[in-house]
C-alpha cells in the first residue's frame, strides 16, 4: 500500500530552519523529520512511499540520492572506474521512495491529485510531513477496511497551550491546571483513503481539508479513528526544540521501531 507524504509546504512559521531547508528535512535527533515519519510506517510493514515535493524539493531528492553514502561506511575508487563499495547495511534496505514534483504553490489536495498515477491498489494513505505519533498504523488500516467508507482521518484530543484557571467572583483562584486536555477531537492527519477519493480532488488550488473532506463528510463517507496516545505536530522553532529535547533525554514516544 502506498504512503503519500506531503512535503511541499513553505513552513513559514519555522523560518529559523526552513529558510535553509524544507520542513521535512529539519533535524530531530540528527535525523530528518521525514525519516522519523517513514520509520513509523515501516515498522508496521508499509515501506512504499510517494513524496509530494514543492518548496526546496531538490534538497529532498539529494537526501535520498545520497542516502546510501551518508548511511554507510564506503570505499570509493577514484578515476575513470568511479566504483563505490558500501560496507554494512542500514535498516531501510527495502524502502521504495517515489519523489514527485507537485509544484511550489500547489495546495494539499492538488498535491495528492498530482501523484494519482503513482498510486496503485484500492487503498492508500496520506500523512503530513511534520507530525509524529505512536500510532498503530496496522490498526488504523484495519479500522478503515472494517467500516467500508471512503475516508478515515486520525483524530486526537486537543491540549491547551495555556494553563486553565477557575476563580471565585472576587478573583480568588480556585483551580489551576497546566495545559489540560480539552474536550473534543481534532484531526491529526494520518489518513487512509479509498482511491475513489481522487475523484473529489481537482486542480492545484484544491485544499484536501476543505472542499474534498467537507463534501465526503456531507455524504457520510468519513470515519474518525481516535488515537489516545502521543501526537505532536512541529510548526514552530520552539516545537522543534521540544522534540529534540525529548530525543536527547531518551523520551521518544513516537519511536515505535527497534
Amino acid at each position: 500500500m502506498k504512503v503519500v507524504i506531503l512535503c511541499g509546504g513553505l513552513g513559514t512559521r519555522l523560518r529559523e530552519e526552513t529558510e535553509f531547508r524544507p520542513k521535512p528535512l529539519v533535524d530531530i535527533g540528527g535525523w530528518p523529520m521525514l525519516w522519523h515519519i517513514m520509520k513509523i510506517y515501516a515498522h508496521y510493514g508499509f515501506r512504499d512511499f510517494v513524496l509530494c515535493l514543492g518548496y526546496r524539493g531538490n534538497m529532498i531528492k539529494d537526501y535520498f540520492l545520497n542516502y546510501e553514502a551518508m548511511s554507510n561506511d564506503f570505499t570509493i575508487c577514484l578515476g575513470r572506474q568511479n566504483q563505490i563499495t558500501h560496507h554494512g547495511a542500514h535498516k531501510e534496505q527495502d524502502f521504495q521512495v517515489t519523489l514527485a514534483d507537485t509544484g511550489l504553490e500547489t495546495m494539499t489536495g492538488g498535491r495528492v491529485k498530482r501523484v494519482e498515477k503513482y498510486v496503485d491498489g484500492d487503498t492508500f494513505m496520506v500523512a503530513y510531513g511534520d507530525g509524529l505519533a505512536d500510532l498503530d498504523i496496522r490498526a488504523l488500516v484495519e479500522f478503515h477496511h472494517a467500516h467500508g467508507r471512503l475516508a478515515t482521518v486520525t483524530s486526537v484530543r486537543r491540549i491547551s497551550r495555556f494553563g486553565i484557571i477557575e476563580t471565585d467572583d472576587d478573583g480568588t483562584v480556585t483551580s489551576f491546571v497546566e495545559k489540560p486536555q480539552l474536550k473534543g477531537w481534532t484531526s491529526a492527519g494520518f489518513f487512509v483513503f479509498n482511491r475513489r477519493v481522487f475523484d473529489y480532488l481537482s486542480g492545484d488550488a484544491c485544499v484536501l481539508e476543505r472542499g474534498p473532506l467537507e463534501r465526503l463528510t456531507r455524504e457520510g463517507q468519513v470515519m474518525s479513528y481516535r488515537h489516545s496516545g502521543f501526537f505532536f505536530a512541529m510548526d514552530t522553532y520552539r516545537e522543534c526544540t521540544y522534540l529534540n529535547e525529548l530525543w536527547a533525554n531518551g523520551e521518544v514516544p513516537w519511536k515505535v521501531w527497534g
